[in-house]
C-alpha cells in the first residue's frame, strides 16, 4: 500500500473521485470509502486494471464551478513518480462519461520544465489553461486527466473530478480523448526511449472529433 502511495502522479483539483487529498473533501456516496491508490494506473499493456475514473459513482456535489472562456488550474500532489514524462490530456464529459472532448494537451514532456535531455526538471504540479469561450455551461460535467507514461510499463493513468461550468446553452465539438494502453480496441503506445515523437500522432493527427452539449448554468 505504501509503495503505491508514493508512486505514479494524481490531480488534487479538482478533486479526484475518492481522494484523501483534496482541500475541501465532498461527503462520500453512500457505501464507498476513500481510495488511496488514486495514483495507480487503469490500464497497463493493452490490460483494463481499473474503470474509468477509477470509480463510476460520482461525488454527490461538485467539487468546482469553472467559467468558460476563463483560465483554470489543475493541480497535482506533490512527489510521485512521472516516469520521464510523457501525454498528458485535460478532457470534459457531459454524458456521464460516454463523451470526452479535450480542452488541453502536455504533450511530452507532461510534468517537466522542459525536455529531459536539455536539463528539464519533473517538478511542475500545476497546470493552467484557458477553457474554450464557446463551451457550453452544465450543472455536473466530468473533468478528466489522462497520462500515458514515457518510460517503464505501458500504462494508462486517469483521474476524474466532477465540476459545474457556467455558460450559455449549446454544443461544442472538440478533439476527443485519446485512449490508449487499455484494454482491446485501443493502441498501445510503445516506451519512448527517448524519442518523445512516439504515440504523437494518436494526439495530433490520427484523431477524431467529439461533441458535448450542456444546457447552460449561470
Amino acid at each position: 500500500m505504501a509503495a503505491a502511495v508514493l508512486g505514479h502522479m494524481q490531480i488534487t483539483a479538482p478533486c479526484p473521485r475518492y481522494s484523501s487529498h483534496c482541500a475541501t473533501q465532498p461527503t462520500l456516496p453512500s457505501g464507498e470509502s476513500i481510495d488511496y491508490n488514486l495514483n495507480s494506473p487503469i490500464g497497463s499493456n493493452g490490460s483494463v486494471l481499473s474503470p474509468f475514473c477509477h470509480h463510476t459513482t460520482a461525488w454527490p456535489q461538485t467539487t468546482e464551478t469553472w467559467t468558460a472562456g476563463q483560465s483554470v488550474t489543475v493541480n497535482f500532489l506533490a512527489g510521485g513518480a512521472t516516469h520521464s514524462g510523457g501525454h498528458c490530456e485535460f478532457s470534459l464529459s457531459y454524458d456521464g462519461g460516454n463523451t470526452y472532448v479535450v480542452v488541453h494537451q502536455e504533450l511530452r514532456y507532461c510534468f517537466y520544465t522542459a525536455p529531459p535531455s536539455s536539463g528539464g526538471v519533473d517538478t511542475v504540479r500545476t497546470f493552467t489553461f484557458t477553457l474554450p469561450a464557446n463551451l457550453p455551461g452544465t450543472s455536473h460535467a466530468i473533468f478528466a486527466w489522462t497520462w500515458v507514461n514515457a518510460v517503464g510499463n505501458r500504462e494508462f493513468y486517469n483521474n476524474c473530478g466532477d465540476i459545474a461550468i457556467k455558460g450559455a446553452a449549446g454544443s461544442y465539438t472538440g478533439k476527443k480523448m485519446t485512449i490508449a494502453n487499455y484494454g482491446p480496441g485501443y493502441p498501445v503506445i510503445p516506451e519512448f526511449l527517448g524519442n518523445y515523437e512516439t504515440g504523437i500522432s494518436y494526439y495530433t493527427t490520427n484523431t477524431t472529433q467529439a461533441t458535448i452539449t450542456g444546457s447552460g448554468f449561470s
